[in-house]
C-alpha cells in the first residue's frame, strides 16, 4: 500500500501536470483567437515558445537517454570483442 507521503507526491503530480497541460491547451488553442490586446495575453509567453520549449526538452531528453543507452552498448561491444589473455610461463 501507498503511504499518505507517497499518495501527497502523487496527487501533486497529478495535479501540477493538470494545471501545465491547461495552460499549454489555452496557450496554443485558446490564444490566438483573442484579441492581441486583450489583457489576458500577459498572461502567456510568446507563441514561439511554444514550439521552443517542448523542442530543447525533448532534445535534453534524447540527450540524456541516449548519452546512457551509448554508454551501455560501448561497453558491450567492448566486452565481447576483447581477447582472452594469454597465458604466460
Amino acid at each position: 500500500m501507498a503511504t499518505a507521503t507517497d499518495r501527497a507526491v502523487g496527487f501533486g503530480l497529478v495535479a501540477f501536470s493538470l494545471a501545465l497541460f491547461v495552460y499549454y491547451t489555452l496557450w496554443i488553442v485558446a490564444l490566438p483567437f483573442i484579441d492581441s490586446d486583450h489583457s489576458i495575453h500577459r498572461y502567456f509567453l510568446p507563441r514561439e515558445y511554444a514550439v521552443i520549449i517542448p523542442v530543447v526538452a525533448g532534445l535534453l531528453l534524447l540527450l540524456f537517454i541516449g548519452k546512457r543507452y551509448f554508454g551501455v552498448f560501448i561497453m558491450v561491444v567492448m566486452w565481447k570483442n576483447r581477447k582472452p589473455a594469454r597465458k604466460s610461463d
